[in-house]
Order: C-alpha cells, then sequence, then structure tokens
C-alpha cells in the first residue's frame, strides 16, 4: 500500500510539474504596450487591443500583452519612442511628430491638403516605410504598423470659417508640420501632447486645437469648445503614427514567436488602424452634433484660399529635405501615386482585424 502511494505521489508530482511547464512555456513572453491615451479611448480600444489580443490568440498563449495606458509606465508622450528604444517599455504607439526632426520623411503625410483618405495614406506610408525609413530613421526599432489618423480640423471656441478668423488665437499643434500651417494662417502654435489638450482648453492656455474628431469624445472637447471647422476633400492635415517595438527584444524572440509578430505587422495592419481610426470619427462628430454645437464646412472651393495661404510649406520641405540628402519632390510625388494605386487596390489590402 505504501509503495502504491509512493508510485501515485510521484506519478502525480510528474503531471503538476509537466502542467506548470505548460503553463510557463503558455506565457513565455510578457511585453509591456504603453501609450498615451487613456484604456477607453478609441485608438486603444479599437485597434491596440485588437492587435494585442490577435498577437496572445495567434500564439497560444505563448505571448502575453500587458497594457499600459495614459503613460502609466511613467514619462510624457513624447519619451515613448526612446522608451522603446532604450527597453523601458517593449511596444509603444506614439505620434512622430512628438519628437521634432528625428523622423522627417514621415512628414510626407503631414503635408496640408496632402490626404483624403486613411486608409490609403497609411498603405502608401507602410510601402515608404518599407523604402525609405525602416533601414534610416527607424532602424533602432522593429516597426510594427504605421499609418495616419482621419482629416485633421480645428476645434475653437471662437467660429473658424476663414484664415482672418485664426488671427490672434493660440491653438495647439501636435507636430512641427502642423504649427507652420497654423502660422501661415496666421494663428500663435502651442506645441503640446494630445492628453493636455484638455486642460489647455479649460484654463484659456490655447483657444483651440487641431486633432481629428475621433479624440475629440474622450478629451471631451465638445463640452469645452463650441464650433469645429471641417474641410470637404483633402485633410488640412494629418499626423503619423507607429507601433513600435524594441528590437532587442522582438530579435530574442524564438523564430514561432517572431512569425507571430510578424504575421500581425506590416501592410494590412497598417491600413486597419488608419481605417480604424478614421472609422471612428463619425460616432465622436455626432457628439457635437447632439451638444449643439456649430460645425462649419469649409468647402473644396473654399480651401482653395487656405491652400494658397500655406502651399509654401511644400517647397520648404523640399528644401529641407534637399538639405538632408533626400529628394523631397520624389517623395510627395511617390506619396500621391502610391495613395492612388492603394486607393484602387483597397480591397484586397484591408483585410486585418479582430479574429
Amino acid at each position: 500500500m505504501t509503495k502504491r502511494k509512493t508510485i501515485l505521489g510521484l506519478a502525480a508530482g510528474v503531471a503538476l510539474s509537466a502542467l506548470t511547464a505548460g503553463s510557463a512555456m503558455a506565457q513565455e513572453v510578457t511585453l509591456k504596450l504603453h501609450q498615451f491615451l487613456p484604456a477607453q479611448a478609441n485608438v486603444p480600444k479599437l485597434v491596440l487591443d485588437v492587435w494585442a489580443d490577435n498577437v496572445e490568440k495567434d500564439s497560444e498563449g505563448r505571448i502575453k500583452v500587458e497594457r499600459y495606458a495614459a503613460m502609466a509606465l511613467g514619462g510624457t508622450p513624447p519619451e515613448l519612442m526612446d522608451q522603446a528604444i532604450d527597453g523601458i517599455a517593449d511596444v509603444v504607439w506614439t505620434v512622430n511628430g512628438y519628437t521634432p526632426g528625428r523622423f522627417r520623411t514621415t512628414e510626407v503625410f503631414e503635408l496640408p491638403f496632402m490626404v483624403e483618405d486613411a486608409r490609403a495614406a497609411s498603405c502608401a506610408y507602410n510601402k515608404m516605410f518599407d523604402e525609405h525609413m525602416k533601414d534610416g530613421e527607424f532602424s533602432d526599432l522593429k516597426i510594427v504598423g504605421t499609418w495616419v489618423h482621419g482629416p485633421g480640423l480645428f476645434h475653437t471656441n471662437e467660429p473658424v470659417t476663414k484664415p482672418e478668423d485664426l488671427q490672434g488665437m493660440k491653438i495647439r499643434g501636435g507636430s512641427t508640420s502642423v504649427n507652420k500651417l497654423l502660422e501661415r494662417v496666421g494663428a500663435t502654435p502651442v506645441g503640446m501632447p494630445v492628453p493636455a489638450v484638455s486642460e489647455g482648453l479649460s484654463k484659456g492656455v490655447i483657444d483651440g486645437t487641431t486633432i481629428p474628431w475621433e479624440v475629440t469624445y474622450s478629451l471631451k472637447v465638445p463640452e469645452l469648445v463650441t464650433n469645429h471647422t471641417e474641410f470637404e476633400g483633402p485633410a488640412l492635415y494629418n499626423l503619423t503614427f507607429v507601433l513600435a517595438m524594441n528590437k532587442d527584444v522582438y530579435e530574442n524572440l524564438s523564430d514561432e514567436n517572431k512569425a507571430v509578430i510578424d504575421a500581425n505587422s506590416g501592410l494590412e495592419f497598417s491600413v486597419f488602424a488608419g481605417g480604424t481610426q478614421a472609422d471612428a470619427d463619425g460616432p465622436a462628430r455626432q457628439v457635437a452634433v447632439d451638444l449643439g454645437n456649430n460645425i462649419i464646412t469649409v468647402s473644396e472651393e473654399e480651401a482653395k484660399v487656405w491652400d494658397a495661404i500655406v502651399n509654401p510649406i511644400y517647397a520648404e520641405w523640399v528644401e529641407e529635405m534637399d538639405a538632408l540628402g533626400k529628394d523631397g519632390q520624389a517623395l510627395i510625388d511617390q506619396a500621391r501615386s502610391l495613395m492612388a494605386e492603394c486607393a484602387a487596390d483597397m480591397a484586397s489590402i484591408d483585410t486585418y482585424g479582430a479574429k
């Protein structure tokens, strides 16, 4: 009887050890994903959580993604890119323009009245990333996705129907490119990461902000200002984003786990991210409508006046890029060509999503 108990005990121990080992293998990698918006905001909820859930599911539990919202790991939004490089976070989502001057090629998609469709632009951006940026400006990182948001617009405490209305107004800009646009139309640009917008508006530090519709809801912008100026046709501006991973963390993954990350990276994911962010504009805009806010729409014909004022930004950017040894005009031409090609082939590209 004692011998049988011993054998049974050994068998149970072996089974427990196997179960414990299996559990360890099931979560052999934990990735810390860090970003600057509240967890309930659209990008974390509709894009980053979908990506993280897919990675966990595709890895059959070998990879766990811990999500840290609203800078929970410390630091400020402009530090996110370096947090990924230095290993403070394993994966970050951030705005390239938060670190001015470092990712200049991405600015081709931030030029005024350049982008009309976020999916096509995100597609073109990803293709140009592979050719021009992967081994250059982003060589210290493993880039998972590259995308742009939907149309950028003005949200102000006083109505803005024409450029002259912005004279003397302090307007938040999210990047150097946007700040140059604001200067051209007579506003005083205030550099400010998006999480600071609510406080800036409520305290009168700024008279308005440039952001797409989708993020206005989580920042309560329609409750803080009552005027919104949107543009028909090409967007006033767009910002570029990346989902970036620490390169050493990626390189040290097993081949099996690398394959999971790769399957959830690149063109299809980028188009999904940009398209999903743009699709969230509609519900957020409806909040402003329901509040009875004043929504001003600048027609394509009226936008030509704005375009004429800000268009010199193109020549300035080309000159700056040429000085860096990059053919700025060729980048503009390629971006436009690729956006047209992507738009025509979108049905075969926009295939990523929840699994």
